[in-house]
């Protein structure tokens, strides 16, 4: 028999095992109401089925717009946070000044203008990372604005084209941030520790100060890049350093991996900053 002829043989002997398949059903369901019951469920789970399967893959690809919109949410609600810090206790707020506080895009002292930024590509496996946003010159951004989240230090912007820009990760052992144990204990100098995704050491930490593990650690508002108050992890293990000064392992808050949406900071007095320590 040649190879067509079986082809056909196949196909015409499928054809007949479907068409027994259908008779039989058709008989069973006209069998009774028992067996009718029972067809009508069969259909039903597998409608189920294909539905569910169907409200799934429309949900993953709706995550994307929905992640957006958390994330613009949780930027609008941390400008609201800044604003009332920075203002101090109140004892009434107006419902149009809340309005107001929600599209502000810079805290009440004007010294630090925030943008909502989308991370397009991010390198986390060599001693070197960067970090690449979709936020330009055109938006306003300019060399030397951080990067950060609500639960960390994320990197510092380095280049800057039309529509995108170059940053330095905090995963870089070029980076270091100043940062302070608490928000009123010591200042030391943060860095990544080259080797965990979520580790890092505070150093020059006077060795004479006590230090708790499971410590808060803070941006120190030092630098003339990132805010005070920061929150970019707890402390953990010690050791003394030269007989002066303490390392300390501090455990970060912010997965890098899982990074996607940012925000850019800018304090509005570098350029004054630095025209001041230029002169000296």
């Amino acid at each position: 028999m040649s190879g067509n002829q079986k082809t056909f043989s196949l196909i015409f002997n499928a054809a007949i095992f479907i068409l027994l398949e259908i008779a039989a059903l058709g008989m069973l369901r006209s069998n009774g109401i028992l067996q009718d019951t029972w067809a009508m469920k069969g259909a039903h789970a597998l409608y189920a089925c294909l539905w569910g399967k169907t409200e799934s893959i429309k949900y993953y690809f709706s995550l994307q717009k929905e992640n957006a919109r958390l994330a613009e949410e949780n930027f609008n609600l941390a400008g609201r946070i800044r604003d009332f810090e920075n203002r101090g206790p109140v004892s009434c707020i107006h419902a149009d000044t809340l309005s107001r506080t929600a599209a502000t895009t810079a805290d009440s002292t004007d010294r630090y203008a925030y943008m909502q930024a989308e991370i397009v590509k991010i390198s986390n496996n060599s001693q070197h990372n960067y970090i690449i946003v979709d936020k330009g010159s055109e938006e306003g951004v300019v060399p030397l604005s951080g990067i950060i989240t609500g639960q960390g230090v994320i990197g510092i912007i380095d280049a800057v084209s039309r529509h995108y820009s170059y940053g330095i990760s905090f995963k870089n052992t070029d980076m270091t941030v100043s940062a302070r144990i608490g928000k009123t204990g010591p200042v030391g100098s943060l860095v990544w520790d080259g080797i965990h995704t979520d580790g890092a050491l505070l150093n020059e930490i006077p060795h004479h100060i006590g230090i708790e593990s499971g410590d808060t650690v803070y941006t120190s508002g030092f630098s003339s890049i990132f805010p005070p108050d920061i929150p970019l992890g707890t402390t953990g293990e010690s050791r003394i350093i030269n007989g002066a000064t303490y390392e300390i392992r501090v455990r970060l808050f912010e997965d890098f991996k899982a990074l996607r949406y940012v925000t850019i900071v800018r304090n509005r007095g570098t350029d004054e900053i630095s025209s001041l320590v230029s002169d000296r």
